[in-house]
Protein backbone atom coordinates (compact mmCIF):
# COMPACT_ATOMS: atom_id res chain seq x y z
CA UNK A 1 0.00 0.00 0.00
CA UNK A 2 1.27 4.09 -0.73
CA UNK A 3 1.83 5.60 2.11
CA UNK A 4 0.83 8.63 1.68
CA UNK A 5 2.71 11.57 2.97
CA UNK A 6 1.15 14.15 5.06
CA UNK A 7 3.35 16.99 5.68
CA UNK A 8 4.89 18.48 2.41
CA UNK A 9 8.06 20.65 3.05
CA UNK A 10 7.87 22.34 -0.66
CA UNK A 11 4.80 22.19 -3.01
CA UNK A 12 4.49 21.31 -6.44
CA UNK A 13 4.97 24.51 -9.32
CA UNK A 14 1.82 25.58 -10.63
CA UNK A 15 2.29 25.73 -14.57
CA UNK A 16 2.74 21.51 -14.51
CA UNK A 17 -0.54 20.91 -15.38
CA UNK A 18 0.50 18.52 -17.99
CA UNK A 19 2.01 15.59 -15.07
CA UNK A 20 -0.41 13.84 -12.77
CA UNK A 21 -0.97 15.10 -9.11
CA UNK A 22 0.92 11.55 -7.99
CA UNK A 23 3.71 11.66 -10.40
CA UNK A 24 4.23 15.15 -9.48
CA UNK A 25 4.45 13.97 -5.56
CA UNK A 26 7.32 11.70 -7.13
CA UNK A 27 9.04 14.24 -9.28
CA UNK A 28 9.24 16.56 -6.64
CA UNK A 29 10.57 14.28 -3.82
CA UNK A 30 13.28 13.84 -6.60
CA UNK A 31 14.22 17.25 -6.69
CA UNK A 32 14.21 17.53 -3.58
CA UNK A 33 16.63 14.82 -2.17
CA UNK A 34 18.96 15.94 -5.49
CA UNK A 35 18.55 19.59 -4.52
CA UNK A 36 19.13 19.32 -0.25
CA UNK A 37 20.85 15.92 0.04
CA UNK A 38 22.89 15.91 -3.55
CA UNK A 39 21.87 12.46 -4.53
CA UNK A 40 18.52 10.40 -5.21
CA UNK A 41 17.72 6.74 -5.85
CA UNK A 42 15.02 4.18 -6.50
CA UNK A 43 15.03 3.39 -2.70
CA UNK A 44 14.43 7.08 -1.88
CA UNK A 45 10.68 6.62 -4.01
CA UNK A 46 9.88 2.77 -2.70
CA UNK A 47 10.40 4.31 1.07
CA UNK A 48 8.52 7.59 0.43
CA UNK A 49 5.51 6.53 -1.44
CA UNK A 50 5.57 2.29 -1.47
CA UNK A 51 6.14 1.56 -5.25
CA UNK A 52 8.08 -1.43 -6.57
CA UNK A 53 11.53 -1.24 -7.60
CA UNK A 54 10.71 -1.53 -11.13
CA UNK A 55 8.02 1.62 -10.52
CA UNK A 56 10.63 3.55 -9.04
CA UNK A 57 12.73 3.20 -11.85
CA UNK A 58 9.96 4.22 -14.56
CA UNK A 59 9.70 7.49 -11.97
CA UNK A 60 13.21 8.19 -12.38
CA UNK A 61 13.08 7.69 -16.48
CA UNK A 62 9.97 10.22 -16.72
CA UNK A 63 11.81 12.70 -14.56
CA UNK A 64 14.91 12.72 -16.40
CA UNK A 65 12.59 13.28 -19.69
CA UNK A 66 9.99 15.86 -18.11
CA UNK A 67 13.28 18.00 -17.24
CA UNK A 68 16.11 16.80 -19.05
CA UNK A 69 19.32 17.58 -17.58
CA UNK A 70 18.83 18.01 -14.45
CA UNK A 71 20.31 14.83 -13.26
CA UNK A 72 22.69 11.88 -14.54
CA UNK A 73 23.25 8.67 -13.05
CA UNK A 74 25.95 7.52 -11.38
CA UNK A 75 27.25 4.25 -11.57
CA UNK A 76 30.04 4.56 -8.32
CA UNK A 77 27.39 6.56 -5.98
CA UNK A 78 24.73 3.82 -7.48
CA UNK A 79 22.41 7.26 -7.33
CA UNK A 80 21.40 10.12 -9.48
CA UNK A 81 23.22 13.04 -8.93
CA UNK A 82 21.92 16.86 -9.28
CA UNK A 83 24.44 18.31 -12.60
CA UNK A 84 26.18 21.55 -12.60
CA UNK A 85 22.73 22.49 -14.65
CA UNK A 86 20.34 21.69 -12.02
CA UNK A 87 17.14 23.39 -12.04
CA UNK A 88 13.82 22.46 -10.25
CA UNK A 89 10.56 22.36 -12.24
CA UNK A 90 8.27 20.89 -10.23
CA UNK A 91 9.82 21.79 -6.63
CA UNK A 92 9.30 25.67 -5.20
CA UNK A 93 12.58 26.00 -3.16
CA UNK A 94 12.71 27.35 0.41
CA UNK A 95 14.93 27.06 2.91
CA UNK A 96 12.48 28.51 5.50
CA UNK A 97 10.64 25.83 4.91
CA UNK A 98 13.31 23.32 5.06
CA UNK A 99 14.53 24.91 8.70
CA UNK A 100 10.97 25.18 10.10
CA UNK A 101 10.12 21.33 9.13
CA UNK A 102 13.45 20.44 10.66
CA UNK A 103 13.02 22.80 13.75
CA UNK A 104 9.25 20.98 13.82
CA UNK A 105 11.19 17.51 13.73
CA UNK A 106 13.73 17.76 16.07
CA UNK A 107 11.11 19.10 18.60
CA UNK A 108 9.21 15.74 18.44
CA UNK A 109 6.30 18.26 16.43
CA UNK A 110 6.45 15.57 13.44
CA UNK A 111 8.10 12.21 12.49
CA UNK A 112 10.40 12.74 9.64
CA UNK A 113 9.71 9.25 7.81
CA UNK A 114 6.91 12.07 7.44
CA UNK A 115 8.52 14.40 5.29
CA UNK A 116 10.95 14.51 2.45
CA UNK A 117 13.84 14.00 4.96
CA UNK A 118 15.44 10.35 4.80
CA UNK A 119 17.55 11.18 7.68
CA UNK A 120 17.75 14.93 9.23
CA UNK A 121 21.15 16.32 9.33
CA UNK A 122 23.02 17.10 12.63
CA UNK A 123 21.01 19.68 14.01
CA UNK A 124 19.71 21.08 17.63
CA UNK A 125 17.06 23.18 18.98
CA UNK A 126 16.51 25.02 21.99
CA UNK A 127 13.99 23.56 24.68
CA UNK A 128 10.82 25.10 24.91
CA UNK A 129 8.97 25.55 28.04
CA UNK A 130 5.29 23.25 27.42
CA UNK A 131 2.39 25.09 26.43
CA UNK A 132 -0.17 22.20 26.70
CA UNK A 133 -3.63 22.42 25.63
CA UNK A 134 -5.94 19.91 25.83
CA UNK A 135 -7.21 18.41 23.00
CA UNK A 136 -10.78 18.72 24.26
CA UNK A 137 -10.11 22.39 24.50
CA UNK A 138 -9.48 23.21 21.71
CA UNK A 139 -12.14 21.24 19.98
CA UNK A 140 -14.60 23.10 21.92
CA UNK A 141 -12.59 26.63 20.84
CA UNK A 142 -12.76 25.23 16.96
CA UNK A 143 -16.43 24.75 17.41
CA UNK A 144 -17.53 27.57 18.90
CA UNK A 145 -15.28 29.64 16.65
CA UNK A 146 -17.29 27.46 13.81
CA UNK A 147 -20.71 27.97 15.42
CA UNK A 148 -20.11 31.65 16.95
CA UNK A 149 -21.42 30.58 20.47
CA UNK A 150 -20.03 31.76 23.61
CA UNK A 151 -18.81 29.15 25.78
CA UNK A 152 -18.29 29.15 29.54
CA UNK A 153 -14.49 27.83 30.69
CA UNK A 154 -12.91 27.75 33.83
CA UNK A 155 -10.23 30.29 33.09
CA UNK A 156 -6.93 30.41 35.44
CA UNK A 157 -5.81 33.93 35.22
CA UNK A 158 -2.52 35.20 37.07
CA UNK A 159 -4.66 36.14 40.03
CA UNK A 160 -7.16 33.63 40.01
CA UNK A 161 -9.23 30.77 38.35
CA UNK A 162 -12.85 31.32 38.21
CA UNK A 163 -15.59 30.64 35.64
CA UNK A 164 -16.07 33.17 33.15
CA UNK A 165 -17.69 33.51 29.68
CA UNK A 166 -16.02 33.88 26.56
CA UNK A 167 -17.10 34.11 22.52
CA UNK A 168 -13.93 32.54 20.26
CA UNK A 169 -14.02 34.13 16.47
CA UNK A 170 -9.81 33.17 16.40
CA UNK A 171 -6.53 31.63 17.17
CA UNK A 172 -3.28 33.86 17.46
CA UNK A 173 0.16 33.12 18.30
CA UNK A 174 2.06 35.39 19.63
CA UNK A 175 5.64 33.14 19.36
CA UNK A 176 5.43 31.69 22.61
CA UNK A 177 1.44 30.78 23.07
CA UNK A 178 -1.64 29.69 21.45
CA UNK A 179 -4.39 31.91 22.45
CA UNK A 180 -7.58 32.48 21.32
CA UNK A 181 -9.08 35.81 20.34
CA UNK A 182 -12.16 36.74 21.60
CA UNK A 183 -15.06 38.60 23.11
CA UNK A 184 -15.51 39.41 26.48
CA UNK A 185 -18.98 39.79 27.91
CA UNK A 186 -17.39 41.00 31.38
CA UNK A 187 -15.89 43.10 30.21
CA UNK A 188 -17.29 44.20 27.34
CA UNK A 189 -14.45 44.13 24.72
CA UNK A 190 -12.06 41.71 23.04
CA UNK A 191 -9.11 40.14 24.37
CA UNK A 192 -6.99 37.51 24.52
CA UNK A 193 -7.19 34.41 26.15
CA UNK A 194 -4.43 31.61 26.49
CA UNK A 195 -5.71 28.44 25.76
CA UNK A 196 -3.22 26.58 27.85
CA UNK A 197 -4.78 28.26 30.82
CA UNK A 198 -8.74 27.26 30.17
CA UNK A 199 -9.60 24.32 32.38
CA UNK A 200 -12.36 23.29 31.70
CA UNK A 201 -15.17 23.97 29.02
CA UNK A 202 -18.86 23.85 30.64
CA UNK A 203 -22.12 24.99 28.48
CA UNK A 204 -22.53 26.94 24.88
CA UNK A 205 -24.85 29.15 23.45
CA UNK A 206 -24.84 31.66 20.88
CA UNK A 207 -23.37 34.76 21.05
CA UNK A 208 -24.88 38.22 19.90
CA UNK A 209 -21.34 39.67 19.23
CA UNK A 210 -19.96 39.81 15.56
CA UNK A 211 -16.16 39.02 15.30
CA UNK A 212 -16.76 42.26 13.01
CA UNK A 213 -16.81 44.11 15.95
CA UNK A 214 -13.29 43.57 16.46
CA UNK A 215 -11.57 46.40 14.82
CA UNK A 216 -7.67 45.60 16.12
CA UNK A 217 -8.65 42.12 15.03
CA UNK A 218 -9.49 43.46 11.59
CA UNK A 219 -7.44 46.16 10.92
CA UNK A 220 -3.37 46.17 10.47
CA UNK A 221 -0.64 48.34 10.95
CA UNK A 222 2.88 48.50 9.05
CA UNK A 223 5.68 47.96 11.97
CA UNK A 224 8.72 49.88 10.92
CA UNK A 225 11.98 48.17 12.20
CA UNK A 226 15.69 49.72 11.52
CA UNK A 227 18.89 48.84 13.11
CA UNK A 228 19.70 50.48 16.52
CA UNK A 229 21.23 53.75 16.35
CA UNK A 230 23.70 52.63 18.96
CA UNK A 231 25.75 50.33 16.55
CA UNK A 232 28.47 51.27 14.42
CA UNK A 233 28.30 51.23 10.58
CA UNK A 234 29.70 47.69 9.74
CA UNK A 235 27.13 45.99 12.51
CA UNK A 236 24.21 47.95 10.73
CA UNK A 237 24.95 46.75 8.07
CA UNK A 238 25.27 43.06 9.22
CA UNK A 239 21.66 43.67 11.26
CA UNK A 240 20.07 44.69 8.29
CA UNK A 241 21.52 42.07 5.95
CA UNK A 242 20.66 39.87 8.92
CA UNK A 243 16.62 40.96 8.91
CA UNK A 244 16.24 41.13 5.14
CA UNK A 245 16.00 44.84 5.23
CA UNK A 246 15.63 46.96 2.16
CA UNK A 247 17.07 50.23 2.12
CA UNK A 248 18.08 49.66 6.18
CA UNK A 249 14.00 49.03 6.84
CA UNK A 250 12.27 45.83 7.49
CA UNK A 251 8.61 46.42 7.30
CA UNK A 252 5.89 43.87 9.08
CA UNK A 253 2.50 44.58 8.20
CA UNK A 254 0.74 42.58 11.23
CA UNK A 255 -3.07 42.88 12.99
CA UNK A 256 -3.38 45.38 15.42
CA UNK A 257 -4.43 43.06 17.81
CA UNK A 258 -0.96 41.41 17.41
CA UNK A 259 1.40 44.33 16.93
CA UNK A 260 2.35 44.57 20.67
CA UNK A 261 3.62 40.89 20.55
CA UNK A 262 5.60 41.45 17.94
CA UNK A 263 7.14 44.78 19.48
CA UNK A 264 7.38 42.26 22.88
CA UNK A 265 9.38 39.52 21.02
CA UNK A 266 11.87 41.67 19.63
CA UNK A 267 12.09 44.27 22.37
CA UNK A 268 10.69 46.69 20.43
CA UNK A 269 8.47 47.47 23.16
CA UNK A 270 11.85 49.25 25.47
CA UNK A 271 13.76 51.68 25.24
CA UNK A 272 16.88 51.88 23.08
CA UNK A 273 18.72 53.27 26.17
CA UNK A 274 17.27 50.41 28.34
CA UNK A 275 19.11 47.47 26.40
CA UNK A 276 22.84 47.76 24.81
CA UNK A 277 22.46 47.95 21.14
CA UNK A 278 24.71 44.65 20.59
CA UNK A 279 21.75 43.05 22.73
CA UNK A 280 18.97 44.52 21.16
CA UNK A 281 20.18 44.99 17.50
CA UNK A 282 16.73 46.73 16.03
CA UNK A 283 14.55 49.55 17.16
CA UNK A 284 10.77 50.22 16.05
CA UNK A 285 11.16 53.72 14.02
CA UNK A 286 7.75 54.02 14.03
CA UNK A 287 6.28 53.40 17.77
CA UNK A 288 4.03 56.68 18.36
CA UNK A 289 2.04 55.91 14.80
CA UNK A 290 1.70 51.87 15.74
CA UNK A 291 0.07 53.44 19.35
CA UNK A 292 -1.88 55.53 17.31
CA UNK A 293 -3.37 52.67 15.22
CA UNK A 294 -4.06 50.76 18.37
CA UNK A 295 -5.38 53.38 20.15
CA UNK A 296 -7.54 54.15 16.84
CA UNK A 297 -8.80 50.64 16.47
CA UNK A 298 -10.16 50.57 19.96
CA UNK A 299 -11.84 53.30 20.49
CA UNK A 300 -13.57 52.32 16.90
CA UNK A 301 -14.56 49.02 18.31
CA UNK A 302 -15.88 50.27 21.34
CA UNK A 303 -18.30 52.40 19.31
CA UNK A 304 -19.80 49.29 17.39
CA UNK A 305 -20.15 47.38 20.45
CA UNK A 306 -21.57 50.47 22.31
CA UNK A 307 -24.33 50.67 19.31
CA UNK A 308 -25.09 47.02 19.78
CA UNK A 309 -24.93 46.57 23.15
CA UNK A 310 -27.28 48.48 25.22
Amino acid sequence: MTRQISIRLDTVMPDQDDVRWGLKSRFELIEWRAYWTGRVNRGDLEEAFGVSTPQASLDLRAYDAAAPGNITYNATEKAYLPTAAFEPKFLRLSADRYLLQLDAILKGAIVHIDTWFRSPPPAAVMPEVARSVEPATLRAVLRAITARDELDVKYQSLTNTRERPIAPHALAFDGNRWHTRSWCPERHEFRDFVLSRIESVGASRPSAISPDMDVEWHSFVDLKIAAHPGLDAERRATVERDFGMQDGLLILNTRVALSFYMERRWLLDLSDDVIPALRKQVTLTNAAEVEEARRSAKEAAQARIAATVR
